[in-house]
């Protein structure tokens, strides 16, 4: 027995085709990385096949290339390392693979009756004279066009699977390309493979380099070198530049193809000297832009203009007045400045109000909207994010929208439709729009685009805090401009400097060190290592959330990786508070493992499910693939449906970026400061982060690593010439 072995592994290492007809799928993982399926082959019999990929179709003959393992737990299997399809022979082998549910509308029942038909000239039927599907019976016009579609589908979808998997790069993005460009997918990636890297998420530049290369685009050619120029571009808009300027972008473009700068240089001049690419000249210096950042920036400070220069006066309204009245109604008595920012934001066509904790925003947004509704304004309230107009609303007394739903967005696959334009603009006299540090120069050019003319603009936000995600910084450049009337509120409230968090936050602002001795409100607990910060973090976050609902605390962390950071402290956390359990359903997504009760947070926009990047939320229920989860702040209430991949959309929540809370509140906030996330100590992260909290603060870590967040006010630099737009040293025509 032991020779039998022996000689047994000696030749299952030797790489050898096999031929199987698909049994059954017993495995296919959500992401297609990885399948086990059961096959048929006439002289061995049943066989067991693992490959790492997309499965064939139940049904389906294949030629298999790979080697014999032998697996500990479930014996000798076929490790196939590439197959291709075989066109099935017998009557028998066409009706199990139409029937296999890979052709949408085609059961085993169905499958019969075509084969029955036609025999095995099945596929040639199909392929050739399709029309002829409707000689089958219980098959019409509509049937027919519906199997034929799904068929040519598959077989698109088929090929390019074969296409991406012969050239290294992962099947499973198959679905994702042909939906983006149809059935010309294998000609438009042979014509451009750089398109991947541009259109398609989770390929990145390198593979589609890789897989230009091997289709014999030259290492040192004008195209490669122009790929990776566009792609240069189009990443720096990932990193907040709206432009770049032009050395930075050759060697960038260099450093990612790993070519000479000097090379880089020649074909650079080329595009500009044909006017393919984007560029002004200030201050010297040549900047560079991605054509739609070029449109937004400009669009951006026109509308900024047009809507500052053409207000519609409110004549007649005794502002004083109405003021006064308000104040009694509401047994309060505003500071000067904030009757100058009332003021100003009812005379002029558009005005910034910044701020920070404590200093009144609210209250002048409230006394705002009092001045214009007595004048008969109809006014809409907005925020960037789901969180942040829950709370203007609340804090408003009055109804408030995302930026998105106001300006009616609906996707369209690689397109997007803002129902609301210039030919269709919002019905409105003045818009309100809080937290606008977190819009980008994007969403602030369609917004403004929606807004009639002679339409008020209010523009609230703390500009101390971290800019947006999206490219720009947009409310700081507009103050940067001193084109816009701007009222910054300093002075903070009675109320607001018994707050340990509000002094604490302006503390930080200013470049000193919070008061943290005392006071059971705002702590710091000193730790010699990071094993035990991560300690007090997990056991602080279970003690809280016992008394709290899991809404009301929040672990903020400025970085993903490190012991410290979010992926591990998510880990941690999950295994506390929310513990495997008989009675907790649970679904496996890449390598975490979501359970019944869990709290998640939706990573992109997704407009047809209305739930949008930063959306907090709670796993009520697994039945098998599906998940459900409940999100508080969706208008719309209810649960929402991840089938499959789409929990790849999700990710434990207990733990989040700064980043990821920006426009939320939360009344526990609990951060670790290490030096290990000496990149990110930023003090306008630092100040981010203090400020989402409402009641307590916990910081945990190093002294030193607080002293680093603190002072350094080194921010990186944004390219944009928004200001200078607004500012008249820049065409916006």
């Amino acid at each position: 027995m032991l020779k039998r072995c022996e000689k047994g592994a000696a030749t299952m290492a030797e790489e050898q085709t096999l031929e199987v007809t698909i049994q059954n799928i017993v495995f296919q993982s959500d992401q297609g990385t990885f399948c086990v399926f059961r096959g048929e082959n006439r002289d061995l019999g049943a066989v067991s096949v693992v490959y790492k990929g997309i499965a064939p179709f139940a049904g389906e003959k294949v030629r298999l290339t790979g080697s014999w393992t032998e697996h500990p737990r479930f014996g000798r299997q076929f490790d196939c390392r590439t197959w291709e399809a075989l066109k099935p022979t017998g009557e028998a082998a066409i009706v199990k693979m139409l029937g296999s549910g890979a052709i949408k509308g085609v059961g085993p029942a169905m499958a019969q009756r075509i084969v029955d038909c036609f025999g095995e000239d099945t596929f040639r039927i199909i392929d050739e004279h399709p029309e002829r599907l409707r000689e089958v019976p219980g098959i019409g016009k509509k049937k027919a066009e519906d199997i034929i579609s799904s068929y040519s589908e598959m077989t698109d979808t088929r090929e390019l699977v074969f296409f991406l998997e012969s050239h290294g790069i992962s099947g499973n993005y198959a679905p994702r390309i042909q939906s983006l460009y149809g059935s010309t997918a294998l000609t438009r990636i042979a014509n451009n493979p750089y398109c991947l890297a541009e259109d398609v998420e989770g390929i990145g530049f390198k593979t589609a380099d890789r897989l230009a290369v091997s289709l014999g685009v030259d290492l040192d050619g004008e195209e490669r070198i122009q790929a990776g120029i566009r792609f240069a571009l189009m990443q720096s808009g990932t990193q907040g530049h709206t432009c770049v300027p032009d050395e930075w972008l050759v060697k960038s473009a260099a450093s990612l193809l790993s070519v000479d700068p000097v090379d880089v240089r020649t074909i650079f001049q080329h595009l500009i000297d044909e006017n393919r690419l984007r560029t002004e000249e200030v201050g010297g210096e040549t900047c560079v832009y991605a054509e739609y950042l070029y449109q937004a920036e400009v669009g951006v400070a026109k509308r900024l203009m047009v809507l500052r220069d053409r207000v519609n006066q409110l004549w007649q309204v005794d502002y004083q007045k109405i003021i006064e009245a308000w104040e009694k109604d509401e047994n309060l008595t505003l500071a000067p400045e904030q009757i100058e920012a009332i003021k100003t934001s009812v005379d002029h066509g558009v005005f910034v109000l910044t701020g920070g904790p404590g200093t009144g925003k609210t209250t002048v947004i409230k006394g705002i909207l009092s001045v214009l509704k007595e004048a008969g304004c109809k006014i809409l309230l907005s925020a960037p994010t789901g969180r942040a107009a829950k709370r203007l609303a609340e804090s408003a007394g009055e109804p408030a929208l995302t930026v998105h739903r106001m300006l009616e967005y609906t996707p369209n696959g690689d397109e997007a439709l803002w129902g609301r334009n210039e030919d269709t603009p919002l019905e409105a006299d003045a818009v309100i729009v809080d937290e606008a540090s977190m819009m980008d120069i994007v969403l602030m050019y369609h917004l403004l685009r929606a807004l009639p003319i002679g339409c008020r603009l209010v523009l609230v936000g703390d500009v101390d805090q971290l800019p947006s995600v999206g490219p720009g910084s947009v409310l700081k450049d507009i103050i940067r401009s001193g084109a816009m009337p701007v009222v910054r509120l300093e002075n903070v409230f009675r109320q607001a400097q018994l707050s340990p968090i509000v002094r604490n936050a302006h503390r930080i602002n200013q470049g000193l060190m919070p008061l943290v001795d005392g006071d059971t409100d705002f702590t710091f607990r000193q730790f010699m290592n990071e094993e035990e910060t991560v300690r007090y973090v997990v056991d602080t976050y279970a003690r809280m959330v016992r008394t709290l609902s899991w809404q009301n605390v929040q672990v903020l962390s400025p970085m993903h990786r490190n012991p410290c950071g979010v992926e591990n402290l998510n880990r941690l956390l999950q295994a506390r508070v929310n513990p495997p359990s008989p009675d907790k359903a649970e679904h496996k997504a890449g390598n975490t493992v979501y359970r019944e009760g869990d709290k998640v947070m939706q990573i992109r926009n997704n407009y047809e499910k209305n739930v949008f990047n930063g959306d907090i939320g709670q796993i009520d229920l697994i039945r098998g693939k599906t998940v459900f989860v409940s999100f508080p702040d969706r208008p719309e209430g209810g649960n929402v449906t991840y089938e499959g991949g789409e929990v790849d959309d999700l990710r434990l929540a207990y733990a989040m970026s700064v980043h990821k809370a920006q426009g939320s509140e939360y009344a526990v906030v609990i951060m670790p400061l290490v030096p290990g996330h000496y990149i990110m100590l930023q003090r306008n992260l630092f100040y981010t982060a203090i400020t989402r909290a409402k009641k307590q603060v916990y910081l945990a870590g190093s002294k030193k690593a607080m002293q680093m967040a603190v002072t350094n006010d080194r921010t990186r630099k944004r390219y944009s010439l928004l200001a200078e737009r607004l500012h008249g040293e820049l065409g916006i025509d």
